[in-house]
């Protein structure tokens, strides 16, 4: 009985320290915003620990899958509202920001979006009207009620090509103009973002100022550039990293770190980045820690989210937003990609919804 009354004692004393220590919303929330993605267990209220711990720890949400456009937007004549609605609900009662993720994608985007029923491909003219009717559909519906979109995603290639998407073929480049043109038109006064991955990369970076310098010389409104920062233990090059925030704010947009996450697994085949249409076998070796991390591994997550920050640090009047894709480890997307059935430790909370040691350096650095 006395062991178990001490140990009754601990967790109490363990939870309210935890109440008595600074938040992320309190601490970095002076400087940007901060938030976190989340999934539709979330918005049904089947979470309630996460709800918890994001109410507490963040200021700023976005929808990790439930307003893109295949569940938005089903089918042509069908909008799918009922999740995307209780997010929007939810951050207002708790006073959070809300951002909309995303108006145009290649991948994920409404299944009907670049064919007719016959499966031919859709005209040009054609695109561009359903192009148009979803944006300012979406947009519209939530206007004044969601803080800016992520209009365009992923529409360079690493290289600093441009995607060859539908949109970019059937409408050619100009699409992601009248995609920025069309969200201001739905909704005058939110924020207007265009967001892709691996943006550390110099080619990908300069491609990346040049089109944005182009949407602005043609008159677009682009309020920020955002860097999804799925990063992993041995990449990308952080000298490299803080030069595209340092390029990206010198063209006088605010630079928003979108889906930050690091990925401690092994990669198959060395890539990185986050192009979800890559899949691999599932093997033991890449599933190094399916019972934690090693002290080893430990300190590299630590030290790698330090550097981080770090550069967050010394940009904190530059950046935006800092967005963490999933509240916890249990919620990462990264346990299931690009191989299923893995066990990662991607994020600062972990499966029990208990910060991880280094928030409270990260913390430091900011207080």
């Amino acid at each position: 009985m006395k062991k178990l009354l001490t140990l009754a004692l601990g967790i109490v004393r363990s939870a309210s320290a935890y109440a008595q220590t600074p938040t992320l919303q309190e601490v970095l929330g002076k400087y940007f915003l901060v938030g976190a993605a989340v999934d539709t267990n979330f918005t049904q209220g089947n979470d309630p620990q996460a709800e918890a711990l994001c109410r507490r720890q963040f200021n700023s949400v976005v929808a990790e899958n439930c307003m893109k456009g295949e569940i938005i937007h089903p089918a042509v004549n069908y909008f799918y509202w009922r999740d995307a609605d209780k997010l929007v609900d939810w951050a207002e009662q708790n006073g959070k920001a809300v951002i909309g993720h995303c108006l145009v994608w290649h991948s994920q985007p409404p299944a009907w979006m670049f064919t007719y029923e016959n499966g031919d491909t859709v005209s040009r003219d054609d695109l561009i009207g359903r192009m148009y009717n979803h944006i300012m559909t979406v947009a519209s519906r939530y206007r004044g009620r969601i803080k800016g979109w992520d209009v365009v995603n992923e529409v360079l290639n690493d290289d600093g090509t441009m995607r060859q998407t539908p949109y970019y073929t059937i409408i050619g480049p100009e699409y992601i103009e009248m995609a920025f043109r069309f969200a201001h038109e739905a909704d005058p006064d939110a924020e207007l973002y265009i967001n892709d991955y691996s943006l550390s990369n110099p080619a990908k970076r300069e491609a990346m100022c040049r089109l944005v310098r182009s949407l602005q010389q043609k008159g677009c409104r682009v309020d920020a550039i955002g860097m999804q920062s799925h990063n992993g233990f041995n990449y990308p090059d952080y000298t490299e990293y803080e030069k595209s925030i340092e390029a990206f704010a010198g063209l006088g947009v605010k630079v928003l770190i979108t889906e930050l996450d690091i990925n401690m697994l092994p990669n198959p085949n060395d890539f990185s980045g986050a192009e979800i249409s890559q899949k691999f076998k599932f093997e033991k070796a890449l599933n190094p820690y399916k019972n934690g991390l090693t002290k080893k591994g430990q300190r590299l997550f630590d030290q790698r989210y330090l550097d981080l920050f770090k550069i967050y640090e010394r940009h904190k009047d530059q950046i935006g937003r800092i967005t963490f894709w999933g509240l916890t480890d249990r919620h990462s997307w990264l346990n299931d990609w690009p191989v299923k059935g893995r066990t990662n430790y991607p994020l600062l909370f972990d499966r029990n919804y208990a910060p991880k040691p280094v928030l409270n350096d990260i913390l430091k650095l900011f207080e």
